[in-house]
């Protein structure tokens, strides 16, 4: 009979566990309201917009394009850009440029060069252009992939190794040329016109003039205005209307002003003192200067004890000079930053990169330059900045 009772209990005990109490509410919870997925939409760039170029060098076939709010110090969004990716913004901040390669098995298969185009507020890719298997799959300094003086066409750095630009029409947005510049690396806009510089091996510049097709109608090599083996130079200068101004490797600043019919080349001056030699200063970093326009100040990671091979070393300080005066005016602890950028405008701040940690200190451009804040780990091996 207990036998009985109890099997009895456990047929029943389904049916009692499945009865809702008496007085108790609905045994299912209200069906929650379906969630509406939509690209939320960033403010237009205000000056201190960063976009922060990272290698993902252990894993480079996923490279990033981190969007940082510079002045609040917040994180905003991401663009994947593929491998070995050349990146930059326009200069009026309307469109994203990502020139990439992409691998069918990641690593291997057909190669295919793109030039991507992506929308600034939603980060959405609007169009991609097809370019020849040619782009350099290096780092992504400043002068690797920039757009002409009106915005008409885009240049790509090539290295097959043999240097050439790939000239792109961003108007009708397709391929529309190659043009060789054997032995000259870098890519310079002439502010004015269809133009453009490159950085020779034996210290000159090569010019080259486009026509309105994008074909190469007049290439002129300047004189020689540096000695590559004594004090070479590094390939992204700081721009200042149609001045340029390349740091060297020793400290030594070499104008070059891009106007009228061919450069024009000032006397080099140096960035250290007596006693700055003694204790073997020098420029180190990826991306080693910057420039204020507005007070005319130009900043340059510095580091001493200095000697051959340094030149990508964290800097220890930020150097500023007033270019008018060529003269220091302040050093500024750098956080082993090995990259700098400064922004314009009304709120123009010093951005700081340290490779290491991924952090990005920021300071006011103002008297004494002092800190607003530190930016903490941006991506995993963030190189380059870029601020609009």
């Amino acid at each position: 009979m207990k036998k009985i009772r109890r099997q009895l209990w456990l047929l029943t005990l389904p049916v009692l566990l499945a009865t809702p109490l008496a007085g108790a509410g609905p045994s299912r919870p209200e069906a929650l309201p379906e969630e509406q997925i939509s690209v939320e939409r960033l403010a237009a760039v205000d000056g201190n917009r960063l976009f922060v170029t990272d290698f993902v060098f252990h894993h480079m076939v996923d490279g990033r394009l981190h969007v940082v709010d510079g002045q609040a110090g917040s994180y905003l969004g991401m663009v994947n850009t593929g491998f070995g990716a050349l990146t930059t913004v326009a200069p009026d901040g309307s469109a994203i440029y990502v020139a990439t390669t992409y691998y069918p098995r990641l690593y291997r298969g057909q190669r295919a060069d793109v030039v991507e185009i992506h929308d600034p507020q939603t980060l959405e890719l609007k169009a991609e252009i097809d370019i020849p298997p040619k782009k350099a799959q290096a780092a992504s300094y400043r002068s690797m992939l920039v757009p002409s003086a009106d915005g008409r066409f885009l240049y790509v750095q090539n290295a097959t190794p043999a240097t050439s630009v790939t000239v792109l029409d961003l108007v009708a947005r397709k391929f529309v040329g190659e043009i060789q510049t054997p032995g000259c690396w870098s890519i310079q806009a002439w502010p004015t016109g269809q133009r453009f510089s490159a950085i020779c091996g034996d210290g000159t510049l090569l010019t080259v003039t486009l026509d309105e097709a994008g074909q190469a109608k007049s290439r002129e090599r300047s004189a020689k205005f540096f000695d590559p083996d004594k004090d070479p130079i590094y390939i992204h200068p700081e721009v200042q209307g149609e001045q340029r101004y390349y740091v060297s490797y020793s400290g030594n600043v070499y104008p070059v002003k891009l106007a009228g019919d061919k450069p024009e080349f000032a006397p080099a001056w140096s960035l250290l003192n007596a006693r700055d030699r003694k204790q073997a200063w020098r420029p180190g970093g990826m991306q080693v200067s910057a420039l204020h326009r507005a007070s005319n100040t130009l900043f340059v990671n510095m580091h001493d004890k200095g000697e051959e091979g340094t030149h990508k070393n964290p800097s220890k300080e930020i150097w500023a000079y007033d270019l008018a005066t060529q003269q220091r005016t302040a050093r500024i602890p750098s956080g082993a930053a090995v990259s700098i950028t400064a922004s314009q405008g009304q709120q123009p701040l010093l951005y700081a990169l340290n490779v290491m940690s991924g952090e990005i200190l920021v300071r006011k451009i103002a008297k004494g330059y002092p800190k607003l804040r530190t930016i903490p780990r941006v991506g995993e091996t963030a190189v380059f900045m870029e601020v609009r």
